[in-house]
């Protein structure tokens, strides 16, 4: 599917199909895909929880208040943001680069984030914002709807999945086949809003 076209067909969907199952190989490309979404500093300060046990899915359904898609669509995908990407062993995500960038890198790494949490947490979700997008576009692009979702408890939702100290939940993803369509589209803005040239209007 062409990219423009999986950005004009995704829609929030709610309703999925509870007994379809997406194929290993059919999860490795998802996120074969998704891995390719670009990162400051080339971090790659997401982590992808694929909750696929049914027994997890329904406590994670009670963690949401109830809401269907968590435990009816094929996948849920929770984005984490790993607060601490910056530290751990951060010559890696360079290690294909010439030794005199990669050194430059690592040093540049080190003294943006180092002191600054709030950096480092705002930079995880920028991060997880874009891979999000991209795990949408790609399951649409492959046959299956989604939708992106905050509506639950986050500390809950922690616990169940054992979540290290140093990350934390930024938000999660239905992904499935649609048992009814989207509803119709609320309204958009209009163009001349959104978008100014240059700055915004005096």
């Amino acid at each position: 599917m062409d990219t423009i076209e999986a950005i004009r067909q995704r829609r929030s969907v709610k309703k999925y199909d509870p007994n379809h199952r997406m194929s290993e190989d059919e999860i490795r490309q998802l996120f074969e895909t998704v891995r390719l979404s670009p990162t400051s500093f080339n971090l790659q300060n997401w982590r992808f929880v694929v909750a696929t046990d049914p027994a997890l899915r329904l406590a994670m359904r009670e963690a949401a208040w109830g809401q269907a898609q968590f435990s009816e669509a094929s996948l849920l995908v929770l984005l984490v943001m790993d607060l601490k990407a910056h530290e751990r062993e951060p010559m890696r995500y360079w290690a294909n680069a010439d030794e005199k960038v990669r050194e430059m890198l690592v040093g540049m790494i080190g003294r943006f984030y180092g002191d600054n949490p709030k950096l480092a947490r705002d930079e995880g979700l920028r991060s997880c914002g874009i891979a999000g997008q991209t795990l949408m576009l790609a399951a649409k692009a492959m046959g299956y709807d989604s939708c992106p979702m905050v509506g639950f408890d986050f500390g809950k939702m922690a616990e169940l999945i054992q979540l290290p100290a140093d990350h934390e939940i930024a938000f999660a993803i239905s992904v499935g086949k649609a048992l009814e369509p989207a509803r119709p589209r609320g309204s958009q803005l209009p163009y001349e809003e959104i978008v100014h040239r240059d700055r915004f209007p005096g």
